[in-house]
């Protein structure tokens, strides 16, 4: 091989080198681009209210029976509540199995900031298969984790009394399991 010819390979290695490297860039600034515009696409508005008028009218009866005691935080998402064992692909698919899910109320003890309980309205929306479904399996997290979840369809015609009776009971008995 004589010289022109190593010069020649030479100069193009050089040009496909520079060329890759735009098209490199390129295509980073197109990602990035195209990133932003769909980005973009998605508006959003802030919400008027974070609850219902059904759960605000649940969330005052709380306040008032366990506001002394307990902060009563509402819509919490099962991921916020539990801990997931697993590992590997399995880690991020039993994290995201319980972060789409939520409960209605979460009962905070205001001295040591643990939680103690949730309350799952079941209103209209849990008469479907789906949700149905849904809410077996959330109730069987519950218990897998030892942690009292009290449901009531007729919770606003229940007096005071009979709501403080049963959350007190269902934590008395996961205590009792523990």
């Amino acid at each position: 091989m004589n010289m022109l010819q190593i010069f020649v390979i030479c100069i193009a290695a050089i040009i496909l080198a520079a060329v890759i490297v735009l098209l490199i860039e390129n295509h980073e600034r197109t990602k990035k681009s195209s990133l932003e515009d769909r980005y973009s696409l998605y508006k959003y508005a802030a919400k008027e209210h974070l609850m219902t008028s059904r759960e605000e009218a649940c969330f005052r009866v709380l306040e008032r029976i366990f506001g002394k005691k307990y902060y009563v935080i509402p819509q919490v998402h099962l991921s916020a509540l539990f801990d997931h064992e697993s590992s590997g692909e399995n880690k991020q698919w039993a994290f995201m199995h319980i972060n789409g899910k939520s409960v209605d109320f979460v009962l905070m003890n205001k001295e040591t900031l643990r939680p103690v309980c949730a309350i799952e309205i079941d209103d209209y929306t849990h008469n479907s298969t789906s949700r149905y479904k849904r809410d077996q399996e959330v109730e069987r997290i519950f218990k897998e984790a030892n942690f009292p979840l009290v449901r009531s369809r007729q919770f606003l015609e229940l007096t005071d009394e009979q709501i403080f009776s049963r959350v007190k009971r269902t934590i008395e008995r996961s205590i009792d399991n523990q």
